[in-house]
């Protein structure tokens, strides 16, 4: 089994760096799927209030509950200090969408024994997950 595929199984709650209320960006999209998957989802944004039915938070470290993933909907110059965060609030895994690439960050956060998985969509790979679960 791939590496992405045991962070998805291996995660309940998911703070979603980037998440808009804009019903067209992707972020909402991947991040209302992985709702409806039964997922708990923690938008952080400061330019909003609540998403998806959950109250959002300015930053990482505003959010009250643990983390299991930090997934990224920002762009790459941001990933170090988002990595960063997520390691000081102790989250387990880093998830960087399709075109998130920050190599640097990825190892740091490798570093702090943090799972990494760097330009795929959680979607599309939970989707697989949920493909192969069926065919076997």
């Amino acid at each position: 089994m791939s590496p992405a595929f045991d962070i998805i199984r291996n995660t309940s709650t998911i703070a979603v760096v980037g998440l808009s209320s804009k019903r067209y960006r992707p972020s909402y999209g991947v991040a209302e799927y992985m709702q409806r998957a039964g997922y708990r989802i923690i938008p952080v944004n400061p330019h909003e209030t609540e998403v998806l039915g959950e109250k959002c938070y300015a930053t990482l470290e505003d959010v009250p509950v643990p983390v299991d993933m930090v997934d990224i909907f920002r762009r790459s110059e941001f990933v170090p200090d988002i990595v960063a965060a997520a390691i000081r609030i102790g989250a387990r895994s880093i998830w960087m969408q399709e075109g998130v690439i920050h190599e640097q960050a990825a190892q740091t956060a490798r570093d702090a024994g943090l799972a990494v998985v760097m330009d795929r969509c959680i979607l599309k790979d939970h989707r697989r997950m949920t493909i192969r679960q069926k065919a076997s």
